[in-house]
């Protein structure tokens, strides 16, 4: 039986159209930091995928990483998503804004003048950080203590609630994959504290539980996804440790407590090249969350996100795909060619690349 196009229910109060997800694409559209109508008008194409997760959107001017990347802590930002909250609900559309506080991927150039680097403990991550002036080394972060800790738990707080309360948006995901500020504190490589946000699995989940409870008080456990990334090295994160499977084990457990709408497995070895998972994580996940799971990856026809239905997941994202075909869904659906993005433009100001497709 054909399970992707029909409706599914994710959470009490969201109903999507179909099983198909446009995933997290950062665009770096947002001229100073402000979601603007041409991003209504970008995810108004795409709203025929049955649930739209928008591009990583700090809840802190610490946490802007990027150039261009949306935020939701200003009036500005939240008047800006809930014009893409009315574009998206006007083709019957379902979205959730991804909070993604970038840690120590950054560079100073890119942040506020008032911004701080924070990340778990003071250790640099390798590579480099685009900005409109070319690539520079990210930045030394600032060890977070105890106060930052809760001050950036409270950042997620207020971000999502004025996300749903005031623009209107369906619901958040929060982005604890990739190699950002969530992700460093699960991952042994970027977190060294020696207090209780360190060392065990307990310590080293505990800032993303911690907020994950929050948020989910706040607005209600099934307007909350998560984004995690197993076996990830995007962004200087160790791929494989010892305790990595009983990590996601416990995280998964935890999470289901909460009752939240979902978690969202991303799976880097297509989109950026990671090794191969040593256990068949996205299993063992859902095995322990026994909620509903998001995965996905080379996902470009009906046959490929069937598969990923079948071997026993939720929901089926989609990424770049998306870019370059708005109208995504219909094509796979009737068998139409795809057509490839223009990587150029991916991260470029302006239409081109962007709505022109």
């Amino acid at each position: 039986m054909n399970l992707l196009y029909n409706s599914f229910q994710l959470g009490k109060t969201t109903k999507l159209k179909n099983r198909i997800v446009m995933a997290p694409l950062t665009r770096c559209r947002a001229i100073n930091n402000i979601p603007n109508q041409l991003m209504a008008t970008y995810y108004q194409q795409r709203a025929s995928a049955g649930l739209i997760i928008s591009e990583g959107t700090s809840p802190s001017p610490n946490g802007l990483g990027y150039p261009r990347i949306p935020g939701a802590y200003s009036d500005e930002q939240i008047n800006g998503w809930k014009e893409v909250a009315k574009a998206v609900h006007q083709e019957n559309g379902k979205i959730f804004v991804q909070l993604m506080h970038t840690g120590r991927i950054t560079a100073k150039i890119n942040m506020p003048s008032e911004a701080v680097t924070l990340a778990p403990s003071s250790i640099q991550a390798a590579g480099e950080m685009f900005t409109e002036t070319g690539m520079v080394a990210h930045e030394i972060p600032k060890a977070m203590t105890l106060q930052d800790i809760e001050n950036t738990q409270n950042e997620f707080v207020n971000a999502a609630t004025r996300l749903i309360n005031e623009a209107g948006i369906d619901g958040v995901e929060l982005h604890a994959a990739n190699g950002y500020l969530m992700n460093q504190f699960m991952n042994p490589k970027s977190n060294q504290r020696e207090d209780q946000y360190g060392g065990s699995i307990e310590n080293r989940t505990r800032f993303v539980l911690e907020t994950a409870r929050k948020v989910a008080n706040e607005i209600g456990s099934n307007k909350v996804g998560i984004r995690v990334s197993p076996y990830g090295a995007y962004n200087d994160m160790q791929p494989d440790y010892e305790a990595l499977e009983n990590t996601f084990i416990h995280l998964a457990k935890e999470l289901a407590l909460m009752d939240i709408a979902y978690i969202h497995i991303v799976d880097q070895r297509v989109a950026f090249g990671a090794p191969d998972f040593t256990t068949d994580i996205k299993k063992i996940i859902k095995e322990n969350f026994k909620g509903n799971i998001i995965s996905g990856g080379d996902v470009n026809t009906t046959k490929k996100a069937e598969a990923i239905l079948n071997s026993g997941l939720d929901l089926v994202y989609v990424g770049r795909p998306f870019i370059s075909n708005p109208d995504f869904i219909e094509k796979i659906q009737n068998e139409k060619e795809l057509v490839a993005p223009d990587m150029d433009t991916f991260y470029s100001p302006g239409e081109k690349g962007y709505t022109d497709y």
